[in-house]
């Protein structure tokens, strides 16, 4: 124990000393919580004459009362509280996308005006224009934008396809470095939320053009800022596994369900993965530094649990351990783990496993279709596949 603990500490300070608390990029910070302002409106404001659902509170039962107010009801609440409605589980996903692009139109009008009169450092300058820049590509027509957040770094997350139709859901689940900024990238388009989601619904349709399906670009928890304490430790995840379970509960219809983590996300998606309902059935880890567990069963997760990492991925040489609270536990593509280890081929480093046409976003596509036996296991035979239409079954 003893060794372990020096260990991870050793590898914690070495951190430290050479990256500072951080080593990610700087971001543009919106002056303010706007959100948390509509929030205090909304606990005192009525719809024809009547009070509103707590904005945490079951998605069932807001769905009924929003279905209660009628049409008219509903839109007016997205233009008094849209930064309420945009995000509110339980809501039709129409209807948060018309919340979300009022929304998104306020902030760009805030962000242009702090432009044009606030005192900016040359730094503040160039991310608050690069925070405009990504307003207006969130903007653009035909983007269903399902969770926005302007506070901080910024929250956003995005619907490929419908998904009011589709009868598989997936939903990636992003690592560090994430933010509103970052959501989407021109160079290493694949390595953001949107181009991994991108590569993922294209996949998904080439595997099964029959099958209805949908992606959530998921950036809607506040994510480390580059390799530090935030990054070694599971608090920030501990509060995205809470808005991710929140998430899989409210997604429209009965459609299955499953969920790609990248990095830190995985670590997200372990702590979630015991609060998930029974309609995820998949959760699939790529270059995960663990999931705060020793081993799958400890996730008390009734998914099906996949893993895959590629050769050339650094986080492979981080300890995979757990210690005081440092570090995310065992290695998930290890065997004594016990998930589904799936091929990587054709990915380059920690973030090429959503690169169109790599073995990674091949096999992401068939297990978020619920075509198995098209899966590619790592290594030799089909031990990744081995007895999965039976435990469907039961």
């Amino acid at each position: 124990m003893f060794w372990r603990t020096a260990l991870v500490l050793s590898v914690v300070l070495l951190m430290l000393a050479t990256t500072g608390w951080t080593a990610g990029p700087p971001y543009a910070t919106a002056p303010g919580d706007p959100r948390t302002a509509e929030l205090e409106r909304w606990r005192t404001a009525r719809v024809h004459g009547r009070p509103l659902p707590a904005a945490d509170g079951p998605p069932g039962h807001i769905a009924a009362f929003l279905a209660s107010v009628g049409h008219s009801g509903r839109h007016r609440l997205a233009r008094r509280h849209p930064l309420v409605v945009g995000n509110l589980n339980g809501a039709p996903a129409a209807l948060r996308y018309r919340a979300n692009r009022i929304a998104l139109g306020r902030a760009l009008r805030q962000e242009r005006a702090r432009a044009a009169t606030a005192r900016l450092s040359a730094v503040g300058r160039e991310l608050t224009l690069r925070r405009i820049h990504r307003l207006r590509t969130l903007l653009r027509p035909g983007r269903q934008i399902l969770a926005f957040d302007p506070a901080g770094r910024g929250r956003v997350a995005e619907v490929l396809g419908d998904l009011d139709r589709a009868a598989r859901i997936s939903v990636i689940v992003p690592g560090v470095d994430t933010g509103l900024l970052t959501f989407q990238r021109t160079s290493r388009r694949y390595t953001a939320p949107r181009g991994m989601a991108e590569s993922l619904y294209a996949a998904q349709r080439a595997a099964a053009p029959r099958v209805r399906t949908a992606v959530v670009a998921w950036a809607d928890y506040t994510a480390p800022t580059g390799i530090g304490m935030d990054s070694v430790t599971g608090r920030l995840a501990g509060e995205g596994a809470v808005r991710l379970a929140a998430l899989a509960r409210a997604l429209p219809r009965r459609a299955g369900v499953a969920l790609f983590c990248h990095s830190y996300g995985s670590v997200v998606c372990g702590l979630a993965a015991r609060r998930l309902p029974a309609r995820v059935t998949d959760i699939a880890v790529a270059g995960s530094p663990g999931m705060r567990a020793s081993h799958v069963t400890e996730l008390g997760a009734s998914a099906r649990v996949w893993a895959t990492r590629d050769g050339d991925d650094w986080i492979g040489a981080v300890p995979h351990l757990e210690v005081v609270g440092i570090g995310h536990g065992a290695d998930p593509v290890a065997p004594e783990f016990g998930a589904r280890v799936v091929s990587a081929a054709g990915a380059i480093g920690h973030s090429g496993y959503f690169e169109p046409g790599t073995e990674s976003v091949v096999n992401f596509a068939e297990i978020a279709v619920g075509a198995y036996e098209g899966v590619s296991c790592a290594g030799d035979g089909d031990a990744c596949r081995s007895d999965i239409y039976r435990e469907a079954a039961v």
